[in-house]
């Protein structure tokens, strides 16, 4: 009986109040909380904060604005094209004149005067080639000094080779300065073409008015006073003295006034038809302006969307 006795006692002394018993929770939490760390949260809505509206309506603001702003740089190189055209167009022009092909026109068309003091078709083909032949090549001053007539005596006076020294650098002067031009007015159309739709279309027409205006300016002042013209011509490039001959000189001979006349007449002609071609193809109709129009709202909006995705 004691023995049962015993065990009751431990039976009882083991059973604890409930308030006292400590809980599973609080018996995990008091062996591992101060040797576990907590996991990290993978909840990611808080990495993402959204700007305040005001900083996106400015943001969209400042978008827009970049898009929709008319960039300095195609509007430059418009303007850069365009007066750039008169220069290329007319170099051009002399160029096509400076040939034999039209000398040898000149000399065969009705009405041209014959030489008076002997020069014969022939004589003045293969005299006048070598002339034009000299301001357009790079020989030296001796390619027309050592010209001699068959009597054995200097086709041209030592002032004639001068002046046609004088001619030689200008033009050569001339027709670099327009080959740089045309090298760099390609180089603008490459980048309008690609940058600023219609750009290109809006220099060439630009610059084809503005050669029309000049070459009417200077088509009056020659038809109204030629010789004060020529000769003013003659005194912006050339000094005083080294320009005029006498009537029987060598290239008096083989280029009278009629060929002058017929010179300007024809170089005109050719910057006129460069002129009318220009704006044939530049012409802004409506179909061309809503073409350019389309294409540069395309390409806004291809702009728009990289600065939205940057």
């Amino acid at each position: 009986m004691a023995h049962a006795s015993v065990d009751d006692q431990h039976s009882s002394g083991d059973e604890l109040p409930a308030s006292s018993r400590p809980s599973a929770g609080a018996q995990s939490g008091g062996s591992h909380a101060s040797t576990v760390p907590k996991e990290p949260s993978t909840d990611t809505g808080a990495l993402s904060v959204r700007p305040p509206d005001k900083d996106a309506a400015r943001r969209a603001a400042v978008r827009d604005q970049a898009v929709a702003a008319k960039p300095a740089l195609p509007r430059f190189l418009q303007v850069v094209v365009a007066l750039f055209f008169p220069v290329i167009v007319v170099a051009a022009a002399v160029r096509a004149v400076a040939t034999s092909s039209f000398l040898w026109l000149e000399y065969h068309r009705p009405g041209f005067p014959a030489d008076q003091f002997g020069f014969s078709l022939d004589d003045r083909m293969t005299y006048g080639s070598y002339a034009l032949d000299y301001v357009v090549n790079l020989a030296p001053p001796r390619y027309l000094g050592g010209l001699v007539t068959p009597e054995g005596d200097p086709l041209f006076l030592e002032s004639e080779v001068d002046h046609m020294a004088d001619v030689k650098g200008v033009l050569g002067l001339s027709f670099l300065i327009a080959l740089v031009l045309f090298v760099l007015a390609v180089l603008a159309c490459v980048y309008l073409a690609r940058k600023y739709k219609g750009g290109v279309r809006r220099a060439l027409f630009s610059g084809a008015v503005l050669t029309l205006v000049g070459i009417a300016v200077l088509t009056v002042l020659a038809v109204l006073a030629w010789e004060t013209f020529f000769t003013q011509v003659h005194a912006l490039f050339f000094a005083n003295g080294t320009w005029t001959f006498r009537i029987d000189d060598t290239l008096i001979r083989l280029f009278p006034e009629q060929f002058w006349t017929d010179s300007a007449v024809t170089i005109a002609v050719l910057v006129l038809a460069a002129i009318i071609l220009t704006l044939a193809l530049t012409w802004p109709t409506r179909a061309r302006r809503e073409r350019s129009m389309l294409a540069q709202e395309a390409a806004q909006a291809r702009y728009r969307e990289a600065l939205e995705a940057s």
